[in-house]
């Protein structure tokens, strides 16, 4: 036998998550709710994978599903949604985040260090501590959205083109390493 538990806070958070969530499918009011670096590195993600796909809806979702999972973590973050265990791999993933962001930015600065297994394991290695970061919280669709994510940008022919010094990508890596580099600078990542 079930018992009903109401709880205004939880709806409340899921009220958030979901109105949050469909927001984040315009890019005019994802923008309002992103700082301007972090829409300029957004923007420059979505260009380049459009580039590198060919493929506007494609690269559509990917940055939708992005923004979503960034949202989504931020309201659970906000509302104090998380246990103590997942307070620690939330701090773990964010540390992660900053590596990966350090590393991205090393392997554009200084030549011939770029390796694109190293950035794949860390990319997965953040994919993972977030779907341990959102088990209980998101549905099995947002975990989607997650792995959507993760493979795309983990994906080593992907981070072999973007890398390759000779290849079309060199701008986009330029502007995107100028915009990460940008939020290091600011404590945003």
């Amino acid at each position: 036998m079930a018992t009903d538990v109401f709880s205004s806070k939880n709806l409340a958070v899921q009220a958030q998550k979901k109105i949050l969530g469909k927001m984040a499918s315009s890019k005019y009011i994802a923008t309002s709710l992103i700082d301007d670096t972090s829409g300029e590195v957004l923007d420059e993600l979505y260009q380049l994978t459009r580039e590198y796909t060919q493929s506007k809806k494609e690269s559509e979702k990917v940055i939708k599903n992005l923004i979503k999972t960034v949202i989504k973590l931020a309201v659970l973050y906000r509302n104090n949604q998380f246990n103590e265990e997942e307070i620690a791999l939330m701090e773990k993933f964010k540390r992660k985040v900053h590596q990966l962001a350090m590393t991205v930015v090393s392997f554009y600065q200084v030549e011939y260090t770029f390796d694109r297994n190293v950035l794949s394991k860390l990319l997965n290695e953040c994919r993972e501590l977030l779907h341990q970061v959102i088990q209980r919280h998101l549905t099995a669709k947002s975990h989607g959205r997650v792995n959507n994510v993760f493979d795309h940008f983990s994906n080593c022919e992907f981070l072999a083109a973007l890398y390759n010094p000779f290849g079309p990508f060199k701008q986009h890596l330029q502007r995107l390493c100028e915009g990460v580099n940008k939020m290091l600078d600011e404590d945003n990542i």
